[in-house]
């Protein structure tokens, strides 16, 4: 999704308020970008920290900031000036990690991104942005800089199937009706779900989800209404992710299901770093362990 982030923001680097941070990162996708903005745009190198505090002030001045890097060491390392220095504050800062989940693969734990999302959505004001498909991308750019508020972009690899024309990015997107059996994904990773979903016998009503938090839509409550059964995957850790938040929203929204099951990520079972595609096989989030637990499901 590099590609198609760095394009967006192209389309945008006339804005003079516009300002890209950074961290010492975005090599070999980010040079257009920084042809385009010239001064504007800003490597505050391996000092993430400080970037957030100089994004936080150049906001509060009337500027538009975001600022660019690998995932955990943008939230995680920097946690205390999101928090004081932005989200206390209220501004509107754009933060982009990139490589949500396993997505850094072989660089191990240090690199991947399992709690992010669930992390920041403790904070005041905060809201997450999970582009699925490489075409949202531009659309989730033009909502963030319209945005008064702090953000979370989260970037991953686009696993959109050939067949599928999405609709319009939004928070909530039915992908494929059905009826048995309904499925929210949060991400990039829906694409290989969804492709091997509709190549097999299971009749699925398949959502996709790009923004948290996002309460579910009157369609989704009936879709659970009527199958009974619910299944959220996330690559992100159970506690404080999307799954959590959904459940709540179900009992909430008086559509409590017979069945709930969620996957997520859940570390290093073996002990061993891998692949994403080897992480995610080793917390069931592959789309074999999905489609046996949808069969599973089915018959509860």
């Amino acid at each position: 999704m590099r590609q198609a982030f760095c394009r967006g923001l192209i389309e945008f680097s006339a804005d003079p308020r516009f300002i890209f941070l950074t961290g010492d990162l975005g090599f070999s996708a980010l040079e257009p970008l920084r042809e385009q903005m010239g001064s504007r745009f800003i490597n505050a190198g391996i000092s993430e920290q400080n970037m957030i505090s100089v994004a936080a002030g150049l906001a509060k001045s009337g500027l538009r900031p975001w600022v660019y890097s690998i995932a955990p060491f943008l939230y995680a390392r920097a946690f205390e000036q999101i928090r004081n220095d932005i989200c206390l504050h209220g501004l509107p800062v754009v933060l982009i990690g990139n490589g949500g989940g396993y997505g850094y693969g072989v660089m191990g734990s240090t690199h991947h991104a399992l709690e992010d999302y669930g992390v920041l959505l403790t904070l005041p004001g905060m809201r997450v942005y999970v582009p699925a498909f490489d075409a949202d991308v531009r659309d989730a750019i033009d909502l963030l800089m319209r945005s008064d508020q702090p953000a979370y972009l989260r970037l991953g690899l686009s696993e959109q199937p050939a067949w599928l024309t999405p609709e319009p990015f939004a928070p909530w997107r039915r992908i494929l009706p059905g009826k048995e059996i309904t499925v929210a994904i949060v991400g990039p990773l829906a694409g290989g779900i969804v492709n091997a979903i509709r190549q097999s016998e299971v009749d699925a009503d398949v959502w996709v989800v790009s923004q948290l938090p996002a309460p579910p839509p009157t369609e989704f409550l009936n879709s659970v209404r009527g199958s009974g059964r619910v299944l959220a995957i996330e690559e992100h850790t159970a506690t404080g992710g999307f799954g959590h938040q959904l459940s709540h929203d179900l009992l909430s929204g008086g559509a409590a299901p017979r069945c709930f099951l969620h996957r997520a990520a859940v570390g290093y079972v073996s002990g061993l770093y891998g692949s994403q595609q080897f992480h995610r096989k080793e917390s069931h989030l592959d789309v074999g362990s999905i489609l046996e637990d949808l069969r599973r499901v089915a018959l509860q």
